[in-house]
């Protein structure tokens, strides 16, 4: 299920991602593709803006391989 939000003050497509997910990596891009036109808006976003967000909770979270270099 998708949700919306409606930016604040200042708000960056980055904040929103990060104050709802936690995190930006690779959602961020996601509320890009999601919403035509609000790369167009600029970096801070007016206030008020509805962007929609994508369903991240079913995604499996992306793992990055860890390597011991001493024992």
């Amino acid at each position: 299920m998708q949700r919306s939000v409606r930016a604040h003050q200042y708000d960056t497509v980055d904040a929103i991602c990060q104050r709802v997910f936690g995190r930006t990596a690779g959602i961020t891009e996601q509320v890009i593709d999601m919403n035509p036109g609000l790369a167009d808006l600029g970096p801070v976003l007016p206030q008020g803006t509805l962007v929609t967000l994508p369903d991240v909770a079913t995604q499996q979270p992306s793992r990055t391989r860890t390597v011991q270099l001493w024992d």
